[in-house]
């Protein structure tokens, strides 16, 4: 799934509670959120599993944080010749992915929809319940998918394998 280097190189650089509200645990659940949605919407895997963990790799703070998708895709770029093997194409679509998931735009490629609404559907964790509106994809806005992340969201859910593989990478 994700190589433990990789993880490694971008939690050096985490200045927030690595297990915080923007930390490992939500990246988990937009990762688990994201590859469910992929399933209906046909995105790409791995574009998804790369958003996930650096969307929010370079947040400031825990509040409002202008630019930090920005930060996020700069990261990728400074780690893709050692860490990333990425077509052109499929790279351009994490950064633009990462750089804009905060815009609340919804119209793009279906994969960066993807990967905004995986982001979307974690935000109850903060207490926002995510607008369907604002959510790109028939997917997303399934009762279902959206009841499903949401109690996870709310109750802090930590996928086994951050506890189990993630952590362990970083001791």
């Amino acid at each position: 799934m994700i190589k433990p280097t990789l993880l490694r190189a971008i939690v050096d650089g985490y200045s927030l509670p690595i297990m915080g509200t923007h930390g490992l645990p939500h990246w988990g659940r937009v990762l688990e959120t994201g590859l469910r949605l992929a399933k209906h919407t046909g995105a790409n895997p791995g574009i998804v599993t790369l958003f996930a963990i650096f969307h929010d790799a370079r947040r400031e703070n825990e509040q409002e944080d202008p630019g930090h998708g920005l930060r996020g895709a700069r990261l990728a770029m400074e780690l893709r010749s050692d860490h990333l093997s990425l077509r052109d194409d499929d790279f351009d679509m994490l950064i633009a992915a990462c750089s804009h998931h905060t815009d609340g735009t919804t119209d793009a490629d279906v994969t960066i929809q993807t990967c905004w609404d995986a982001d979307r559907l974690d935000l109850w964790r903060i207490g926002i319940v995510p607008d369907p509106r604002l959510l790109c994809t028939s997917a997303a806005r399934n009762e279902t998918i959206r009841e499903w992340a949401g109690t996870r969201s709310r109750a802090g859910y930590v996928p086994a394998f951050v506890k189990d593989e993630w952590v362990s990478y970083l001791k």
